[in-house]
């Protein structure tokens, strides 16, 4: 008997551009078409369980490449804003998982609809943000190469993380999802939504009251846990590369987190365990999910999905009781 969506959780699945480009990767059409198609056949697992998915995605390298491509060809065709190129690459990575999750759909005779959502995402123009660039995006970078585009395109660049340097732009905090109620509207009929990718397209009202875009790029978990509050998920997932989070990541002291309390979470933050360009925004995202009223948060690999639901992997993150 098929479960009536009405009556099913919602998740929200948050993964990151580099789902679609593994390290080593070019960014080919087809490397990003075999990437989202393993991560859909990892999603089959929530659809088969009868969730609900609102799904949202980075697009750091997509992003930065289509940056570059402006800056390498201004002088042949006309430059388009950082917002236009969020909303280009939110659509046709959109459609690339969209694809590949229709595909898996009708391999395994499920009759659910996909769709891509481009939404608009309210930041406040006065944001601190604006005068602090700190968001990468883009390939990391040698670090004599990351300079001369510094020198020559006039780019802020930062080390990321340890694995290279990479571009940063401005990244102010999301507001509102102005698709919010469409998105949700959509979910509990049963489609599954693609939304909010990139960190989704960054406005503001300008003087006159009106929509504009803003040049930015907003952090896609951040987004990730303001959608699934507006939505209704009682579930937060964020994929990434590593099974579970750890404290004391990468030292002789490393311990790994199984599950964990909203305010043992917060703790946790404040001790400064999660770095800032890596696990420091999921874990953030996450607790932000579980303060607006989420039930549950999981932070795993794609390929740990299925353990991570059964209990026997991820890092589990329980909101207040």
């Amino acid at each position: 008997m098929t479960q009536d969506p009405k009556e099913s959780p919602i998740a929200i699945v948050a993964m990151g551009g580099h789902a679609f480009m593994k390290p080593g990767e070019k960014g080919t059409i087809e490397e990003h078409e075999r990437n989202a198609a393993s991560i859909a056949g990892h999603l089959m697992t929530l659809v088969e369980r009868h969730y609900n998915l609102v799904i949202t995605h980075g697009n750091g390298p997509q992003v930065g490449n289509s940056l570059l491509r402006n800056e390498m060809a201004r002088n042949d065709v006309p430059a388009m804003p950082l917002d236009v190129l969020v909303a280009d690459t939110a659509g046709s990575l959109g459609y690339i998982m969209q694809q590949a999750l229709l595909n898996q759909l009708r391999r395994r005779h499920i009759e659910r609809w996909v769709e891509t959502v481009i939404a608009q995402v309210l930041v406040n123009g006065e944001d601190p943000a604006f005068n602090k660039p700190s968001k990468p995006i883009g390939p990391f970078l040698e670090q004599a190469e990351a300079e001369r585009r510094r020198d020559t395109l006039n780019w802020n660049i930062v080390e990321d993380s340890g694995r290279g340097w990479r571009r940063v732009v401005p990244s102010p905090t999301p507001r509102k999802i102005f698709q919010g109620p469409m998105i949700r509207d959509s979910v509990i009929r049963g489609h599954i939504v693609i939304s909010c990718g990139g960190g989704g397209v960054p406005v503001r009202y300008n003087e006159n009251n009106d929509i504009v875009g803003v040049e930015a790029v907003i952090d896609k978990d951040l987004t990730s846990s303001l959608l699934g509050i507006e939505v209704g998920a009682e579930l937060m997932i964020v994929l990434t590369e590593v099974d579970q989070v750890y404290l004391n990541f990468k030292t002789p002291d490393q311990r790994a987190l199984h599950a964990v309390t909203l305010a043992e979470t917060e703790e946790f933050i404040g001790q400064g365990h999660f770095a800032p360009g890596s696990m420091g925004p999921k874990v953030e995202a996450v607790a932000s999910f579980l303060r607006g009223g989420g039930k549950r948060g999981l932070i795993t690999s794609p390929a740990r999905l299925r353990d991570a639901l059964d209990g026997r992997a991820g890092t589990h993150f329980i909101g207040r009781v």
